[in-house]
């Protein structure tokens, strides 16, 4: 963001610099018929492609009044300030600053919503591995201690198997509600595999049980559950690989214990 935001300030710079250089250039060199006054567009473009059709329409009047001003300053210019001409002049100065502000305007729209999809799980809308990966990273190397907790949908290929997978993408989504309502301010919730969650929380670990618990309390109506476990920096390391090794191990695990106890259950 930083980077674009610079990007666009270089570009006004830039049109402030053309709007000098032009109008230098028209008032020292301008003959009838050599047409120096064109080059307001560029900086008129450059403006218009680092904002929006408001500012591009309010340069496109800044350079008719440069031109204007410009003619009455050249001294090998012999015309009127205010003519048809002048006035035809500036109507598209501030028409190519509005078209080019406006395409350039949707197209900073579109981008940022692209950005955004491809950071985001088209099923849940929470973020995907993509985005994860990225937030993992950043916490690791803030140093901060933090708890990544992976979390696995209980029975979702059942789901899917006999009721179909709109029943299964449904009962993602309510997972996915149901962490994103229980986990804090600050917290960050990804889907990273296909039944599988992740967390990346302030909580200590030892407050992950409960975490867990609200979860399943909130998807017992839907007859849903959640098996988790939990890495944390730096009781667990401090490299993304090593916590999400760890996590995922541990979820085995108790994924292989919590199968076992249904099993012992339905004996």
């Amino acid at each position: 963001m930083a980077t674009v935001r610079g990007s666009r300030g270089l570009a006004v710079g830039l049109a402030a610099c053309a709007y000098a250089a032009v109008f230098g250039a028209f008032v020292a060199l301008e003959r009838p018929g050599l047409g120096i006054g064109h080059f307001f567009y560029v900086p008129v473009c450059l403006v218009a492609l680092a904002t929006d059709a408001l500012a591009g329409g309010a340069a496109g009047l800044l350079a008719g009044l440069l031109y204007v001003v410009a003619v009455q300053a050249a001294p090998h210019v012999v015309s009127a300030p205010l003519t048809p001409a002048t006035a035809i002049r500036t109507v598209t100065f501030t028409a190519v600053g509005v078209l080019v502000g406006w395409f350039a305007g949707r197209n900073r729209q579109l981008v940022d919503r692209l950005s955004v999809h491809a950071r985001t799980d088209f099923v849940t809308g929470v973020a995907n591995v993509r985005a994860f990966d990225g937030e993992l990273n950043v916490r690791c190397g803030a140093g901060q201690p933090f708890t990544l907790v992976l979390l696995d949908v209980d029975g979702l290929r059942r789901v899917n198997e006999i009721h179909g997978h709109t029943a299964g993408d449904g009962a993602l989504r309510r997972v996915a509600a149901a962490l994103l309502a229980a986990v804090e301010a600050g917290d960050a919730v990804a889907r990273v595999g296909g039944d599988e969650f992740a967390v990346l929380t302030s909580l200590p670990p030892e407050r992950v049980p409960g975490l867990v618990a609200h979860v399943n309390a909130a998807l017992a109506p839907a007859d849903l559950s959640v098996t988790a476990a939990a890495t944390s920096l730096p009781a667990d390391g401090e490299a993304p690989a090593e916590l999400f090794r760890k996590a995922d191990d541990r979820l085995f695990a108790a994924k292989l214990v919590r199968g076992g106890r249904a099993t012992l259950a339905a004996v």
